[in-house]
């Protein structure tokens, strides 16, 4: 019998939530907190102005990581799920319909589903049983009502990488609407905004960007901004002899006080990612995950849900059981070999139906650059040992 160390945890469900951290995250905001936690747009004294700089720093880090025209259409929301909230209930009117993918997480689909009673309707666009979409596949499906494309970057389920380059070049030649989701492609791919024609690119910075949970965003085309109502009006620092809401941005969809101490957080998180580079952590990521793909072949009792091997795919690793209970799999990762996985549905219900492991759900493995091949071999002996193989 193999001896696990159980004061060593294995975490790997970086889809989820990243960890650890990149460097220096935890300090710059313990710092912020504790020697001056100042407002921005309110205060009329030095600190204020100095930490207005460093949001200012963190935009443009964000516009240059996407390929944005210009920091003032990033915008500073607590996450994806609000940015898309923003995104369906502002911009949709009755009697327009969208198109969404098959692998679509709650994000979406929750608020569509909110909007059916005002005649909002959505179509999915049919995926394969690895998640694989077609792009020629959307075209059939464009109707005179329909506004927009809204889809996610890569599964958060299987890991399938979306083919949005292609898919954005259809809606520009129908006029469409692109919003892309990338919670969990960003900090991993090159994403260009403008490139792919994407008119709104949602993003989170706790997942791949490293940084602080309850801070993300949204990147907004021109275009879009004629077309989008604010969801949320209130103080903004600026025009405050008006009773409306400033037109320019990114105050528009700016009310109320930023997360000043995530931002701060993702400003050192982005500052990590720019020095490593994006392409190496990807490349560290994959290796990873081609090895667990390697080695998981080896017990059979595990079924790989989606793409099979590195092609179209992020390091988001799903397994079925299909003859045992998976929480229960998952359960004994956990309590016996201290591996930290996530079991279940993840949110994206319409995503498991499409893979085929609905109600059952599956256990997600997702990597981070932190990770190491020891840890996949020790997490591969733990099957081993649970199975006897």
């Amino acid at each position: 019998m193999e001896v696990f160390d159980m004061n060593q945890k294995i975490y790997f469900d970086n889809g989820s939530t990243s960890w650890p951290k990149a460097p220096q995250v935890a300090s710059s905001m313990s710092e912020l907190l504790e020697s001056g936690a100042f407002n921005i747009n309110r205060g009329n004294y030095e600190g204020a102005y100095e930490l207005e700089s460093l949001v200012l720093l963190t935009r443009m880090q964000l516009a240059r990581l996407f390929h944005a025209p210009d920091s003032r259409h990033v915008i500073f929301t607590p996450g994806i799920t609000y940015s898309l909230n923003y995104l369906i209930k502002g911009l949709l009117r009755p009697g327009d319909h969208v198109l969404v993918s098959s692998l679509e997480h709650n994000a979406v689909m929750r608020p569509l589903c909110q909007l059916a009673s005002q005649d909002i309707h959505y179509t999915m666009i049919p995926a394969e049983t690895d998640g694989t979409t077609q792009p020629e596949s959307v075209e059939a499906l464009i109707r005179p009502e329909t506004k927009a494309v809204i889809m996610l970057h890569a599964s958060n389920v299987c890991g399938t990488i979306l083919p949005i380059r292609e898919i954005g070049d259809i809606c520009r030649r129908h006029h469409l609407f692109f919003a892309v989701d990338t919670a969990q492609s960003a900090g991993s791919v090159d994403i260009d905004m403008q490139k792919y024609n994407i008119d709104f690119l949602a993003f989170t910075g706790h997942k791949g960007l490293l940084g602080p949970q309850g801070i993300g965003g949204f990147l907004i085309s021109e275009a879009l901004d004629h077309e989008l109502t604010p969801l949320i009006a209130g103080g903004t620092g600026s025009q405050s002899d008006s009773l409306l809401m400033p037109d320019y941005l990114p105050d528009k969809y700016e009310s109320g006080t930023l997360n000043l101490p995530g931002i701060i957080g993702l400003h050192a998180a982005l500052t990590y990612l720019d020095e490593t580079g994006i392409s190496a952590i990807h490349q560290k990521k994959m290796a990873l995950t081609g090895h667990f793909l390697e080695k998981i072949r080896e017990i059979p009792q595990a079924h790989i849900v989606g793409r099979q091997t590195l092609q179209d795919r992020l390091a988001v690793v799903s397994l079925d059981f299909p003859d045992y209970d998976n929480a229960e799999i998952a359960f004994a990762l956990e309590q016996d070999y201290g591996i930290m996985t996530r079991v279940g549905l993840h949110c994206a219900p319409m995503a498991h139906q499409t893979l085929h492991t609905m109600p059952q759900g599956t256990i997600r493995f997702a990597f981070s650059h932190f990770n190491t091949i020891e840890e996949i071999d020790q997490c591969i002996a733990g099957f081993r040992e649970l199975f006897s193989v």
